[in-house]
């Protein structure tokens, strides 16, 4: 099955973890801290998930998650007692796919593992060149057309950009903030209500595509829904 890095400073919490996910067949790797949890993920090329507490030693999950983030498009599922939506914003912006808050049910976090490795690692380790097909939507990244349903769909250069963007990365969140930092630069100085009416413009283009899968997470950003 899968080789995971499960990071936690509670001793029994990663015992906890690692018996759950082990019995699913997986290879369980520890880590006690956000320094070690870094050391195994540069020393082994073959992760394929990491599972970060937010609150560790020398390093905290968020920080852990941005490193992995810089060299590597696993999925990565932050687990943390704070259920604030600040922590969780934080989360997603550093790179997580997915959330899960203390105490929580080895069973639900065993499906959230498993509906997160069957996504696969993120397309970022994919040749740019590579077609994505999503539903009847065709994105050809080499001639930046877009096809939905056999048609040519005619987008901006930002709506492109952001669909790419999302669609790269099916069921991962980015913020706003995230999203203007990708399309618009880092220079970019105008209001995040820019990405809510160039997704909104988005969604009318693609119909009920866009309908069905461009998805708003209130009060953070947006997700494609496969």
């Amino acid at each position: 099955m899968a080789k995971i890095l499960v990071a936690d400073d509670e001793q029994l919490i990663r015992k906890l973890i690692n018996d759950c996910l082990s019995k699913d067949g997986h290879e369980v790797l520890e880590a006690e801290d956000g320094l070690q949890a870094l050391n195994i993920f540069k020393n082994k090329k073959d992760i394929d998930m990491a599972l970060l507490d937010i609150m560790m030693p020398e390093i905290d999950g968020w920080e852990v998650c941005r490193k992995i983030r810089e060299t590597s498009g696993i999925p990565i599922l932050l687990v943390s007692a704070r259920s604030q939506d600040f922590d969780q914003i934080m989360g997603f912006e550093s790179g997580a796919d997915d959330y899960v808050t203390k105490p929580f049910s080895l069973t639900i976090l065993s499906k959230r593992v498993d509906a997160l490795l069957k996504r696969g690692a993120s397309p970022v380790q994919k040749k740019e060149n590579e077609n994505i097909i999503l539903d009847g939507l065709i994105i050809n990244p080499l001639a930046h057309e877009v096809y939905l349903d056999g048609v040519v769909i005619e987008l901006t250069l930002k709506e492109y950009k952001i669909l790419l963007k999302l669609a790269s990365h099916p069921g991962r969140v980015y913020t706003r903030e995230q999203l203007l930092d990708e399309v618009w630069g880092y220079e970019y100085e105008g209001d995040a209500r820019t990405v809510d009416s160039h997704v909104a413009r988005l969604r009318t283009k693609l119909v009920e595509w866009g309908v069905n899968h461009i998805k708003t997470i209130y009060g953070t950003g947006y997700k494609i829904q496969e």
